[in-house]
């Protein structure tokens, strides 16, 4: 089903467009002219029709049934501004020539920026009798646009948009940008001579270098390629590819991974997520679980409805509508899904706004639920069509692409702050390398973040290309990292982010111990009370890891150490030290782990790993720590 805005579009031609024989002009070369133009709309050759109107609008100044469809056309065309003309032109000859006349002024003028006009017409329209329920739930949309329009106008919000540069934008159309989490690249659409291709930009210092072409493996000459997304480390890149051979539909969700400098092969993503109908504009969360997405699928509420499906064991999922919170019976695109995970900014023209299309933001509830969209506010959205936004990281900022802003071209992109009352939930970003910690060389492996208070996995990636891995979390949380490589022991590391500033990336780079005998492993991850050496609830992830770490290593034979401080009593914390490596060992033997590769035992402060002069070193000395004793 389309949306109503669309159906709107084609039922506003006049009746002439029917036959019929009685015409407010009696000039008969004016009334040629009007037949053959409105054979021409009938066929969408609308600037064959606009010349013939013309002409029969010169031939009778005073030929009402030619200028609304002159208005016809150019609202076809989208040009509000000819549009709005040539509906006053008709209401000057004759005010009361039909209530649809009303209809046509009234979405003109709110499209155009006349709101209070607008606001009259549509009193005017509603006044009348035998107004389909179609039409009436139009009408009551367009008043709810006045209504916020006028308020928004009084009430701006900052807005300073930066041009992004040369290095970006060129005399063609540039638009659709997204930016991996640390701001290092800049993916985009530029059409050139009606073709799209994705371009890309590296920011070096500070400053975006030219951007260069993508990738041959994902543009094409033929075929269009654009309304992207890429994760958050940049190794992934969902888009949108129409009339493709290999696709489902007119326009399909296809996905490609970086390999080295170049991106591999995209393929396009199977049903249930791609469908015979229209699936686009795609939006993967921070954690590559969840791909949002627009579609016009059989269940919406509209004409183009915003939809998610979640990555399951075997693969994606039967896509849900993200309900009447978000979508309405009008259309709402472009999603785009904050490294958050709980903040939703699209566009949309059903909830009330400035006209057209605007940018709304939409927040998840504690019980998982989506709220009442938020308009950006007047200047972000305008009577024309905003579309396209997404966010920084960071939260402070916004990309979009803008042709009425004085550009370098047509549609340029631009960036500018985002208004604090519109801005995601705070996070920040982990990145780093792993390497062999003998050889320095890059290793593809495993690399896992835990939540330690839900003992949750968070992200889950493979270090590549070069060791690089790069995660978003949210900000205020205590994380668990796993680090791990079959032939090599894993690495183990606790961080909070509860005092981490959002524009301080945490860094860590790694290097990996293959397997010998000898060879330590910190159990960063593992925790007791203070005096205490009952395992506590969020140490299940660690010790979960080195399950797995034994189960894949079956001949790997290990002792368990607790180690203290030395603060307190050496004989206690002697005592202490055992326990703890005890309850460890304990754990694993519960689990499944053989007694017989396994021993334990407490050096309490007999081994700092730094000396006791400071409480930070204190800390790093009081730890869990296993070693290879046999392979």
């Amino acid at each position: 089903m389309k949306g109503l805005r669309l159906i709107a579009l084609l039922i506003f031609l006049p009746f002439a467009l029917l036959a019929q024989s009685n015409y407010s002009s009696r000039n008969e070369t004016a009334i040629k002219d009007y037949a053959r133009a409105s054979s021409f709309v009938e066929v969408h050759k609308y600037d064959e029709a606009v010349l013939l109107l013309q002409q029969a609008i010169s031939a009778d100044g005073k030929f009402l049934e030619a200028y609304l469809l002159l208005g016809d056309v150019y609202r076809i065309k989208r040009d509000f501004k000819g549009a709005l003309e040539q509906f006053q032109k008709a209401a000057a000859i004759n005010p009361e020539f039909n209530r649809q006349l009303y209809y046509k002024l009234s979405e003109m003028e709110v499209n155009t920026g006349h709101y209070k006009d607008a606001q009259a017409h549509l009193v005017k329209y509603l006044s009348f009798p035998y107004i389909t329920d179609r039409d009436r739930q139009y009408a009551k949309k367009l008043t709810a646009d006045c209504e916020f329009a006028i308020q928004a106008l009084e009430h701006p919000v900052a807005f300073k948009p930066i041009n992004l540069g040369p290095e970006i934008n060129t005399k063609d159309d540039e638009y659709l940008p997204v930016a991996t989490a640390d701001e290092g690249m800049l993916i985009f659409t530029r059409r050139i001579n009606n073709n799209e291709d994705f371009y890309k930009s590296l920011k070096v210092k500070g400053k975006w270098q030219q951007a260069v072409y993508l990738s041959d493996q994902i543009n094409t000459p033929f075929y269009n390629e654009g309304a992207q997304s890429i994760s958050q480390d940049g190794k992934y890149l969902f888009f949108t590819g129409c009339n493709r051979p290999d696709g489902l539909g007119r326009c399909d969700i296809y996905v490609s991974q970086k390999k080295g400098d170049d991106w591999s092969k995209p393929f396009d993503l199977p049903s249930p997520v791609n469908t015979p109908g229209w699936e686009s504009q795609p939006s993967v969360s921070a954690d590559g679980k969840t791909l949002y997405f627009t579609s016009n699928r059989k269940g919406g509420y509209g004409g183009y409805d915003i939809w998610k499906s979640t990555l399951g064991p075997k693969g994606w999922q039967e896509p849900v509508n993200l309900g009447p919170t978000v979508n309405t019976p009008f259309d709402e695109q472009s999603p785009f899904i904050h490294p958050d995970d709980s903040t939703l900014y699209f566009c949309s023209n059903g909830w009330p706004g400035m006209g057209n299309k605007d940018l709304f933001i939409s927040r998840l509830d504690k019980e998982g639920k989506w709220q009442k969209p938020q308009n950006l506010g007047y200047p972000i959205n305008s009577s024309g069509d905003e579309n396209g936004l997404t966010i920084t990281a960071n939260g402070a900022y916004a990309y979009f692409a803008s042709d009425n802003l004085n550009g370098i071209g047509g549609y340029d992109i631009y960036m500018f702050e985002l208004p604090v009352a519109v801005r995601p939930r705070m996070v920040t970003y982990v990145k780093g390398t792993v390497t062999d910690a003998q050889t320095k060389k890059p290793l593809d492996a495993i690399v896992e973040i835990i939540d330690l208070e839900k003992n949750q996995q968070v992200y889950k990636d493979i270090s590549v290309p070069e060791g690089f891995f790069l995660a978003t979390l949210a900000s205020g949380k205590n994380y668990g990292l796993n680090i791990s490589k079959e032939g090599y022991l894993f690495y183990s590391q606790n961080f909070s982010l509860k005092n981490h500033a959002a524009d301080k990336p945490f860094i860590a780079n790694v290097g990996l111990n293959p397997i010998e005998v000898g060879k330590k492993v910190i159990l960063n991850n593992i925790f007791f009370g203070t005096n205490k050496y009952q395992l506590e609830a969020d140490s299940k992830a660690e010790l979960q890891k080195i399950i797995e770490f034994l189960n894949t290593n079956p001949t790997v034979r290990i002792e368990i150490s607790g180690h203290t401080d030395n603060v307190g009593n050496d004989q206690a914390n002697q005592i202490l030290s055992q326990n703890r490596a005890k309850s460890v060992y304990e754990y694993l033997v519960t689990n499944g782990i053989g007694a017989g590769r396994l021993m334990f035992k407490g050096y309490g402060k007999t081994q700092p790993l730094m000396p006791n002069t400071t409480e930070e070193n204190r800390a790093m000395n009081r730890r869990t720590e296993f070693k290879v004793i046999g392979k």
